[in-house]
């Protein structure tokens, strides 16, 4: 290859260089555009080096985390009750989940930064005011714990929230826990999974895990200490069940 004129390449003048054939010069431009951005993340990220390493680490990690998830035992009959006294009257389909959220009484829950919502399958996308506050704060306070622990980008996965009468039917024919006298009908209640989560991570290691698990239960059950919530471990369905107070 030869040298000749200088050429514009992601802002900058270098010098013009010929190739033998278009994809060796692509395969060049790719090269250079990589170890740029990989520049950038070493020049505006926080302890870059850590971030990079973390992300390719597969070694398993004792991160000394306490097991919480069996002290989260709240059974239904502890507060069904207040949940229905607190929760919004029961949406039979679809026309009065659109009602109570003209009438300001649900709100919708579309994830963020420290969260995402799955696919639902059984329930739809709304809460309560006061239940979706509880769950940005559980899910702030899982991100700033794992971040701590160089696990970056962690986000919790809720997968069940505001369900329909109609809905809890059909769940009950394969799920023992979708009770008629849910929390989940009355907007107050959501369940967030602990076998998945989003991390930035190439892969994610068994001690990873298990760590996310456990804090994510510590959290829960620091907000359920503070009054704030009460919370199943149901191991049937993977998940951390939480009504809000």
């Amino acid at each position: 290859m030869n040298q000749e004129k200088e050429e514009k390449f992601l802002g900058l003048s270098l010098p013009l260089i010929r190739f033998k054939s278009r994809r060796t010069s692509n395969l060049f431009k790719i090269s250079v555009a990589g170890i740029f951005i990989l520049l950038l993340m070493l020049l505006f990220n926080a302890n870059p080096t850590n971030r990079v390493f973390s992300y390719f680490s597969r070694k398993c990690i004792n991160y000394k985390q306490k097991d919480f998830s069996r002290r989260l035992n709240d059974r239904l009959v502890d507060y069904a009750s207040a949940a229905k006294q607190r929760g919004i009257v029961p949406c039979r389909n679809d026309a009065d989940i659109r009602d109570r959220v003209a009438a300001g009484k649900l709100v919708k829950v579309t994830g963020g930064k420290n969260y995402a919502v799955d696919r639902l399958t059984h329930s739809s996308p709304y809460l309560t005011r006061d239940t979706r506050k509880l769950l940005e704060e559980i899910a702030r306070r899982f991100r700033e714990k794992t971040s701590d622990k160089k696990l970056y980008g962690t986000k919790l996965i809720v997968t069940s929230m505001t369900r329909k009468t109609e809905s809890i039917r059909h769940l009950r024919r394969n799920n023992s826990n979708a009770s008629v006298n849910s929390p989940h009908q009355y907007g107050n209640a959501f369940d967030i999974t602990y076998k998945r989560f989003v991390v930035k991570k190439l892969s994610m290691t068994n001690c990873d895990h298990k760590f996310m698990k456990e804090a994510l239960a510590e959290i829960i059950l620091e907000m359920k200490k503070e009054g704030r919530c009460w919370a199943t471990y149901e191991r049937s369905q993977n998940c951390f069940h939480v009504v809000s107070r």
